[in-house]
This record gives structure tokens, C-alpha cells and sequence, in this order.
């Protein structure tokens, strides 16, 4: 948002008021809105120090406010916006009596507010798109493609059925996840308590030593040091550290760009993206191009619904391709994401008629190739898992006898 400075005539006096707008247009005709009198002119201007102050606060503290939607709650709405949309009753009637009888008091809010302004005469789509942090992407995709076709209830049935598979692979990757986060929890918490009160006993013996402490010793030493004097600090920065990491990723588009590249190159994670990416992807365009959207309609709508930014990025070449007229394969291929045979089966696809039935095909390919990483999950990061645990026994087992063998040299002569 942009800050304005409008200049208004009234009753023979000159007044300036300042106000926010996305870009001029909007600015002259919010100007009109807002202010009684004549409008001399609008500009563009720096916002004074004190808003630009109040805005950075309420930006900074909107996320403590924002709470995402609990799957369970939100599939459940939707599967009754479905069935009620179906037997004939309206969107507005369907989602205020939805917004009743829920417990959930963001799904209460959310529903509640969606019905007000189609009330007001807004569209579903143009309504749930002010609550994209709550609903996500998918959910906007799947909203708009019951607008553009004319079959909400279709549109939500299928939308249920994508969030369950969704849900179903999180709690798959929870499960992968439990046994080697537990281990590290556990090691973590072994390894703390060691710096805390084991070290500290050995501290007295090596500073009595007086001679110079091996490498790992002395790192036991500073991390004793570090835990012991400046635990609270620590924890404090950590907890400053995340904060501003979650800023910066909601508020800064370069930022979030940079950090999902990073991503893109982290072992394991990568490969997680890159498929539950292409999955979701090539489910929502299958869907589209089913439905009889055009290809270029559906590939904007699929795209849009993309977290990761560089790959949103490599597959918004695909439209501008296929806006030009140049044929689908050929803007996939170009993105270097896809495999010579999933281009190969939609050329057949395009060429055939049948590009929805082989856009299912490649969709049912991606799926089976994130389940299987998804599966061998526990045994992918177990390499990872035993080198930190190894690296941490091996330091702690350094630290405190390298020492004491010295010590023992000591004592019977040796030196």
C-alpha cells in the first residue's frame, strides 16, 4: 500500500488529508469517497513517522492474531457448504448456518464475515480471498473453479477430497517424522544436561591441570560457559531470532523467495517440495482443464495456489508460452521440472484430445512418487541421525578423557 496526500477546496479552504491506496487510480477514487469538497489534486508522498510507526506495529503483531483453521473443522465445513449447496440452498444461508453451529471460533469468524459480504454482494471467491492465510491457496483455487464452471458443490466436494489426501500425507510425515525427532529430543536433552552439571565437575580438575586442554575440551568448556552464564540470553535470542525470521518471511517477498531456493537445495527437503508441489499442481490444472477452463485460465488459477516462489516462478513461463500459442509440452519442457516421459504423455494428451485423462495420469505419478519419499523417510534421514549422535558421544567422550589420559601420563612419570 502507497501512501496518498489529497488537497481538498471546501467552503472556501484549502485542507490536506493523508490516506492509503494501492496505486493513483485507486487514490483519486478513494479521494472522492472519503473527503467532502472539491479534489485539487492527489499525491503520492512519504507517510509521516508516527503511521509509519503504527503500521509497522500492527503489521509486526498481525500474525499473534491470525490462527490457522484446524483441518478437521474446515473440511468438515466444507463437505456441509457441499451438500447444502447442492440440495438448493444459498451460499449466504448455507455459510451463516454453518458459522452457528460450529464451535470453532476462527472457523466462526471466518464463515461469518464470507457471509456478510455476499450479503453485501461479493462473490464467494472475491470474499475467501481475504482470509488466504486461514483457508490457503487450494481452497481459493477450488472456490474460483465452482464460480467458473457453475458447480460449487462439485467444486467443494472435490476440494474435501484433496484436503483429506493432503491431511492424510501431513500425518504420514509426522509419523515418518516421530521416531528421529524423538532421538534427537532425546540426545539434545542428554547432551544439555551433561554441559550443565557433568562438565562443571571436570572444569576444577583441568583448571588444576594447568596444562593446555585438547581441542574439544576447550569447546566443552565455552558451551559449559555459554549454557551456565548465558543460558537465559541465549534462549532469549533464539526466541528474538525466530520471530524475526517469521517477519521477515511473511512481510518480505525477497526474503521468502531467497529462503524457499534455499529449501530447494536441502537434501531430503527438496525432494519433498519439489514433488508435493507438482502433485498439488497437476491436480488442480487436471481438475480445470476437466471442467472445460482453458488451458491458459487453468494454468494461472494452478500456479496461484503454488507456495514455493521459485517454482512458481520456473512454471508462470509455462502460461506466457502458451498465451503466445505455443503448445503445453513444449512451456513444461521449457521449465526443466518435469521428466522427458511426463512430457511425452502430455504431448500424446494434447495432440490426442484427451489432456484432462493424461493430466490425471501424471498427477496419480506424482502422488506415487511423494508417497514413496514419504515412506522411506525414517531410513533417509537415520544416516543424518547417527553422524549428530556420533559427532556429539564422540566430542563429549574427547572432551573429558583426552585430559584425564594426560593426567594419568602425568602421574606415573611419562612426562
Amino acid at each position: 500500500m502507497k501512501y496518498f496526500v489529497a488537497t481538498i477546496l471546501s467552503k472556501g479552504k484549502k485542507s490536506q488529508q493523508g490516506f492509503y491506496a494501492e496505486n493513483k487510480k485507486e487514490a483519486h477514487y478513494l479521494a472522492k469517497i472519503k473527503f467532502s469538497g472539491m479534489i485539487l489534486k492527489v499525491i503520492e508522498a512519504p507517510a509521516p513517522l508516527e503511521d509509519q510507526l503504527r503500521r509497522f506495529k500492527e503489521t509486526l503483531f498481525a500474525n499473534f492474531k491470525k490462527r490457522k483453521l484446524k483441518q478437521d473443522a474446515l473440511i468438515a465445513a466444507i463437505r456441509q457448504l457441499a451438500v447444502m449447496t447442492n440440495a438448493g440452498i444459498s451460499i449466504h444461508d448455507s455459510l451463516k448456518e454453518i458459522a452457528d453451529a460450529t464451535t470453532d471460533k476462527t472457523l466462526q469468524t471466518v464463515l461469518g464475515t464470507m457471509s456478510e459480504d455476499i450479503n453485501s454482494g461479493h462473490s464467494l471467491s472475491q470474499s475467501a480471498h481475504n482470509f488466504t492465510y486461514e483457508l490457503g491457496n487450494l481452497s481459493l483455487a477450488m472456490i474460483e473453479l465452482g464460480e467458473k464452471t457453475g458447480n460449487m458443490a462439485e467444486s467443494l466436494h472435490k476440494l474435501a477430497d484433496m484436503l483429506e489426501e493432503i491431511r492424510r500425507n501431513i500425518i504420514k510425515f509426522k509419523k515418518a517424522m516421530a521416531y528421529p525427532r524423538n532421538v534427537m529430543i532425546a540426545m539434545a536433552v542428554a547432551f544439555t544436561i551433561l554441559i550443565s552439571y557433568v562438565v562443571p565437575q571436570f572444569k576444577t580438575i583441568f583448571e588444576q591441570l594447568g596444562a593446555e586442554l585438547p581441542l574439544p575440551t576447550q569447546i566443552l568448556l565455552f558451551l559449559e560457559h555459554l549454557f551456565n552464564t548465558y543460558g537465559i540470553y541465549v534462549l532469549a535470542s533464539i526466541a528474538v531470532f525466530i520471530f524475526l525470521f517469521r517477519y521477515m518471511i511473511d512481510h518480505s517477498r525477497n526474503f521468502r523467495y531467497k529462503w524457499h531456493l534455499f529449501l530447494l537445495r536441502v537434501y531430503l527437503i527438496k525432494n519433498i517440495i519439489m514433488f508435493a508441489t507438482l502433485n498439488r499442481f497437476t491436480l488442480v490444472f487436471s481438475e480445470l482443464v476437466r471442467a472445460g477452463i482453458p488451458i491458459a485460465e487453468a494454468l494461472e488459477t494452478s500456479i496461484a495456489m503454488i507456495d514455493s516462489l521459485p517454482l512458481q516462478e520456473r512454471l508462470l513461463t509455462v502460461r506466457s508460452t502458451v498465451e503466445k500459442g505455443g503448445a503445453l509440452y513444449s512451456g513444461l519442457a521449457e521449465t526443466k521440472l518435469f521428466e522427458n516421459m511426463i512430457i511425452q504423455m502430455i504431448s500424446a494428451g494434447e495432440s490426442s484430445g484427451q489432456l484432462d485423462a493424461m493430466m490425471e495420469k501424471v498427477m496419480e505419478y506424482y502422488k506415487m512418487r511423494f508417497d514413496a519419499i514419504i515412506d522411506g523417510l525414517s531410513e533417509a534421514i537415520e544416516p543424518i541421525m547417527l553422524f549428530m549422535i556420533a559427532g556429539m558421544v564422540i566430542m563429549l567422550a574427547l572432551g573429558i578423557f583426552l585430559p584425564m589420559w594426560s593426567m594419568g601420563d602425568a602421574v606415573q612419570g611419562r612426562h
